[in-house]
């Protein structure tokens, strides 16, 4: 599940990243996680939720999923936002690829931006799958969120919960506990990231805590695990060495030499320590679920 930001033409968003040039990760990413997209589009479309808006729907995996769980019902609405046009569009397609008979709809826009667009009406549901940690503040797009719900209705917001876990303890190269390392120089990466980003805001409080002060009742939280136990498919393990390659790129400024150097002789397909030849990886990694509901007048 992603999270994107500014309505730009070329797909840069205010966190610096170029959101339509990662669409085949994204893609590939939907595929890995399907099954649990589906459980948990199940569990948060109701019985009476006919419209709903993603926020940040990415290549359209969640969207499909979304789509899939409200079929048949009549005058069902999924209005799809992005930033990235090419992403709004690749999204827009693969739910109408799916044959979902949900009235499909599509809006460019940034939700870090402060002017909501007159077309995102409330919506029974409102979607948004590891998107808020990427806005400037977080809080005010917390609040920004909760306006588009009807009353009565949920938001729904997924961030991640533990971190992926891909690799054994001791890989053979480097010291042990490489993975551990690396998770550490991608926190410090993610704070300078956020701290770059203009008019970033620190929210110093947990989810549930900020989903209340949005305004939201109810509010509930719960994880659910993706797990992919060795030896893993060739989804998997292209999965696996993406986020290596990601652990690395974020490393860059922060690791030490050796464990720069450890990852290295693991991402090279000509090594004898190359981990696509392995068959003790592993894919595990737990996000977070937390939902709250718009009051009802009076």
């Amino acid at each position: 599940m992603t999270g994107h930001g500014n309505g730009h033409g070329h797909g840069h968003s205010h966190d610096g990243m170029d959101w339509n040039a990662r669409l085949d990760d994204l893609r590939h990413a939907d595929r890995l996680v399907e099954p649990e997209r589906a459980t948990l589009a199940e569990a948060l479309v109701g019985a009476d939720t006919r419209s709903v808006v993603e926020i940040g729907c990415g290549a359209g995996g969640m969207a499909t999923a979304l789509a899939a769980a409200m079929d048949h019902r009549s005058q069902s609405t999924l209005t799809l936002v992005d930033s990235a046009p090419e992403l709004l569009g690749a999204a827009e397609s693969h739910v109408r690829d799916s044959g979902s008979s949900v009235d499909v709809r599509t809006v460019l826009w940034d939700a870090a931006g402060d002017e909501v667009p007159s077309a995102l009406e409330p919506a029974d549901l409102v979607f948004a799958g590891m998107v808020v940690h990427h806005l400037p503040d977080q809080a005010a797009g917390l609040r920004r969120l909760a306006a588009l719900v009807r009353p009565g209705g949920a938001l729904a917001i997924v961030e991640s919960g533990l971190p992926q876990r891909i690799l054994p303890w001791d890989v053979g190269v480097g010291e042990p506990g490489l993975e551990d390392r690396l998770s550490g120089y991608q926190q410090s990466w993610f704070r300078e990231m956020r701290a770059g980003i203009h008019g970033s805001v620190r929210m110093p409080i947990g989810w549930s805590r900020a989903l209340r002060e949005a305004g939201l009742v109810d509010v509930r939280s719960w994880s659910y695990l993706v797990e992919r136990p060795a030896p893993v498919s060739d989804l998997v393990m292209r999965a696996a060495l993406r986020r290596l390659r990601f652990l690395r790129d974020s490393a860059a400024e922060h690791g030490t030499a050796d464990d720069l150097a450890a990852v290295d002789a693991l991402l090279d397909e000509d090594g004898p320590h190359y981990v696509g030849h392995r068959d003790d990886l592993h894919y595990l990694l737990a996000d977070t679920v937390h939902t709250g509901l718009a009051g009802r007048a009076g």
